[in-house]
């Protein structure tokens, strides 16, 4: 849950649909997760905890940044970068594992090695089961409005992301393998090299995608026929 659309956006706390769905997927012995940025969250670490002790349970937390500024201007509307580093120790402090999906790193804005040693040190400080990220990925429509955000915001990079992204949605092929070396150099330095095989090329339906360790049910666990009636 929460791969196209965020089950914890903000009518949730209003409509309380999620505990009702993580009993249901529980009562079934059905194996779930749930990949969010939204706080409200919160509210039902203790129910998932609980249903935690009957079916493997996977949650991940969607942190790309730290800058509360290019947090606001990029993300308006969603918690800020502080909110959901408080919400990852909620989480890994009931005893629940978190992975933190780093989406998008924004070229030449947040994948610095000062940037990234920054937000995965935090991370680790919170308690991350696991770190995994993935560049930006320039749709049409997604395009357009990142382009117009370039110009009123930092023309300057307009000539640098035309160069990346001359080739379609995806960065250039020289970038992302300079950039998830550079990654890969920043989770081994905080001991997260073994926990997951980090990817800066994925996006939703890519086979080569990963997710970070915790963020999914623990493989191999017993599942029982009758789940599928849920579905």
């Amino acid at each position: 849950m929460g791969t196209n659309t965020d089950p914890y956006q903000r009518a949730e706390g209003r409509y309380r649909l999620m505990p009702g769905i993580i009993t249901a997927l529980a009562d079934s012995g059905t194996p779930f997760s749930i990949l969010s940025k939204g706080t409200v969250l919160s509210r039902d670490i203790p129910l998932l905890a609980e249903v935690g002790q009957r079916v493997p349970v996977g949650l991940a937390v969607s942190l790309a940044l730290l800058d509360p500024e290019l947090q606001a201007l990029l993300e308006p509307g969603t918690p800020s970068p502080r909110a959901r580093l408080d919400l990852i120790r909620h989480i890994t402090d009931a005893g629940l594992p978190c992975g933190v999906l780093v989406a998008p790193l924004l070229p030449h804005l947040t994948d610095s090695v000062e940037q990234l040693r920054c937000l995965v040190g935090q991370l680790v400080e919170a308690g991350v089961t696991g770190v995994s990220a993935v560049t930006l990925h320039l749709r049409p429509g997604a395009r357009e409005w990142f382009f117009g955000w370039l110009v009123r915001t930092r023309p300057d990079l307009v000539p640098v992301y035309e160069r990346l992204y001359a080739r379609g949605a995806n960065a250039s092929a020289d970038y992302r393998k300079m950039l998830s070396e550079r990654f890969r150099a920043v989770r081994a330095e905080f001991g997260l090299d073994k926990s997951d095989r980090p990817t800066l090329r994925g996006v939703p339906g890519d086979p080569s995608a990963s997710f970070p360790a915790g963020s999914l049910p623990a493989a191999g666990a017993p599942v029982r026929p009758e789940q599928q009636v849920l579905f």
